[in-house]
């Protein structure tokens, strides 16, 4: 379909690629990779035709159609969304038009001219045209794109400049996909898009009919949308088959051979170099020197190109918290008439790395203002535990830095114990080197100023971290340095990511925003997917209810008592045996009156009881009902121990609730 032979470019007096040779076929999958600065969105530019090669040739099957997305740029008015996606398909419209005119002409034509004919043959063709181009169904393909990037059908109508700049890319990406092109070249498509959106544009790519080269940040987005892998390293193209995961394991595979192969190579040099060194001035070993030297000079030497440095930085650890980093009770909030979630219950405990997920506008950024306190909530509360210091990471966090600090002198206030080097180190792999570092603050874009923002808060952190997407403007190298940190950290994280591999790696708790409401889910995000899943199964083959059956005295052990005002009552069943009064449990004896202050407490930890083990035998019935679905063995096994541990927290929390509330009553 396309093909590069023996291509260079250049950018003023730096080569990014040469001889460069490439051959793209009609229906591969291709990711484009390489460090920063190699020149990946400039060979994009040049197989879209925007930008000229400057030695070497590029050739393309005639008649094949190419559809470029740039990083960023793009800026579409004058017409609604809607309007605008319909402009892809104006050809077929114009079809569609021409089909009404000739369709009125045969109306008006007498049956049994030649006009008629030609016009019939011609109305017949037209029509069989429009329908094998599915032209029937334009809206629906317009639709059915528009929703799968996020824009409801309240926007469709709306104009295309009422849009910001990451939701312009998403019109401009709906009308690349809507179009099929031959070819598709996406230049970071993920960057604008939300988990949800992302996962969508997965499903579409993994059915699209043609081939496409992806340049993407996102490995798990690579790993599940090529087949190919191409690197721009040391000026050269590599192509790996198979998607980013197996092009890693076979660029060190590459490289160890590359290495023998230079060391096997350094060896026959050094062996020539001796012999000639040895025998240069003997008179009967001249023939032999002469030829060890041409032999010598024959060899194409093998170059080890510099690899970039793997940084591995580590938090200076905070001092620590209690074990109960929040809680929330109750908490909502609402805009007006507008209510984003309400009615939430949730705790977090020490160490937790609780990733939040949610579609866009759901309220995620909402509820973690909530928990810094930035905003207050409507209704309910949020607690802080003990000696918990949180520091905030926004969308937005370049607005609050000094424009006029330059950035090593800012992130050298920040962290006073780091040494200068490992600081320098750090603001390298966030892509900020060499002289960048003397920059002042205000001269960077802003997302420059994120970038070191987070950069910053690495240095000097607090022991309950918020990060609201931290990942955005990261490429892989530096996400792979915040994900070890965070990793490393003895504190605990709450996060909002799109990237679907950091969430994967990080994340130990999922905390959901969906439709009003806040769902707290145990496990990893693959953990959170599988419930999901299951939940909606059951959803939609309910099991049938089984009529319950009367207790009985015989029917083996009694369940765990209800408090009910001065009496306990055994549910299931009353007799006069199973019924018996605070007082007389006392035997009559008069009970020394509570000091007010520890009565208090005590009615205020009854209370908290009397919500907690409603929650955990409701988290027993989840459990058991997990356990009716057969996953694995070890999955079995890990919800049979969490189901006991659930029980055994049960029966502790019923028997402190009844020897509070028999005190209470006394």
């Amino acid at each position: 379909m396309l093909s590069l032979q023996n291509a260079g470019k250049r950018f003023g007096p730096r080569i990014l690629f040469t001889e460069a040779d490439w051959l793209i076929r009609s229906t591969e999958k291709t990711a484009l990779v390489g460090a920063n600065g190699t020149g990946k969105s400039t060979l994009m530019k040049v197989l879209a035709g925007i930008e000229s090669l400057d030695y070497g040739t590029i050739q393309q099957t005639k008649g094949m159609s190419f559809g470029y997305l740039p990083q960023e740029g793009l800026q579409l008015t004058g017409r609604s969304i809607f309007d605008e996606c319909l402009t892809v398909f104006d050809d077929l419209r114009s079809m569609e038009t021409e089909i009404e005119r000739t369709a009125a002409q045969l109306a008006e034509l007498d049956h049994a001219s030649a006009e008629y004919n030609a016009a019939a043959e011609r109305y017949s063709t037209l029509q069989e045209r429009f329908h094998v181009m599915d032209g029937y169904a334009l809206d629906a393909q317009v639709g059915a794109v528009l929703t799968g990037l996020g824009f409801g059908k309240e926007d469709w109508p709306r104009q295309t400049d009422e849009f910001s700049g990451g939701w312009q890319m998403r019109i401009a990406l709906a009308k690349l996909l809507l179009a099929k092109p031959n070819l598709l070249l996406l230049d970071e498509p993920t960057n604008h898009l939300d988990l949800e959106t992302r996962n969508w544009l997965e499903g579409y790519l993994k059915s699209y009919p043609f081939g496409y080269i992806l340049i993407s940040h996102d490995r798990y987005f690579l790993d599940v949308t090529v087949d190919r892998t191409v690197e721009i390293w040391n000026k050269r193209l590599t192509i790996y088959q198979g998607n980013y995961t197996k092009y890693l394991t076979q660029k060190e595979e590459r490289r160890a051979q590359l290495i023998s192969a230079y060391k096997n190579q350094r060896d026959q040099i050094e062996h020539l170099e001796a012999f000639i060194n040895r025998f240069r001035y003997q008179a009967t070993k001249a023939k032999q020197v002469q030829s060890r030297i041409k032999e010598l000079e024959k060899i194409e030497r093998i170059e080890i190109p510099e690899e970039e440095p793997v940084i591995h930085f580590k938090f200076p650890q905070p001092p620590p918290s209690g074990r109960l980093v929040v809680e929330a009770d109750g908490l909502g909030k609402s805009y007006g008439t507008k209510c984003v979630f309400s009615n939430a219950r949730f705790s977090i405990d020490r160490g937790d790395r609780v990733a939040l997920v949610g579609v866009n506008g759901a309220g995620k950024s909402t509820l973690i203002k909530l928990l810094t306190g930035v905003e207050a909530p409507t209704e309910g509360t949020v607690k802080l535990g003990h000696n918990v210091v949180t520091e905030y990471f926004a969308q937005d966090q370049y607005k609050v830095l000094d424009p006029d600090a330059r950035m090593l002198d800012d992130i050298s206030r920040a962290a006073v114990k780091v040494p200068e080097s490992e600081l320098r180190s750090l603001l390298g792999c966030f892509l900020f080197s060499g002289d960048d570092v003397f920059k002042k603050l205000g001269v960077l874009s802003g997302g420059e100023r994120n970038r070191f923002a987070l950069a910053r808060i690495l240095v000097s952190p607090s022991n309950f971290l918020l990060l609201d997407e931290p990942t955005n403007h990261l490429d892989m190298r530096a996400k792979d340095v915040l994900l070890d940190a965070l990793a490393a950290f003895n504190g605990t994280v709450i996060f909002v990511s799109h990237d679907r591999y950091f969430i994967d790696r990080l994340g130990t708790r999922v905390l959901e925003v969906e439709s009003g409401a806040l769902s707290m889910y145990e496990g990893t995000y693959e953990d959170y997917l599988r419930k999901k899943e299951q939940l909606a199964a059951a959803a939609t083959n309910p099991e049938p209810e089984t009529k319950p059956q009367p207790a009985t005295k015989q029917a083996g052990p009694k369940p765990a008592p209800v408090a009910t005002g001065t009496t306990i009552v055994i549910e299931g069943g009353i007799d006069d045996s199973e019924v018996r009064t605070a007082s007389s449990s006392n035997n009559g004896s008069r009970q020394r009156r509570l000091n007010p202050i520890k009565q208090k407490q005590m009615e205020d930890r009854c209370a908290f009881l009397e919500e907690e083990i409603p929650r955990v035998e409701a988290s027993i019935a989840h459990t058991e009902q997990q356990l009716g679905v057969f996953i694995s063995a070890a999955e079995t096994q890990r919800l049979t121990d969490l189901a006991a541990e659930l029980r055994t927290q049960l029966a502790t929390l019923t028997a402190e609730w009844e020897g509070l509330t028999l005190q209470l009553e006394a």
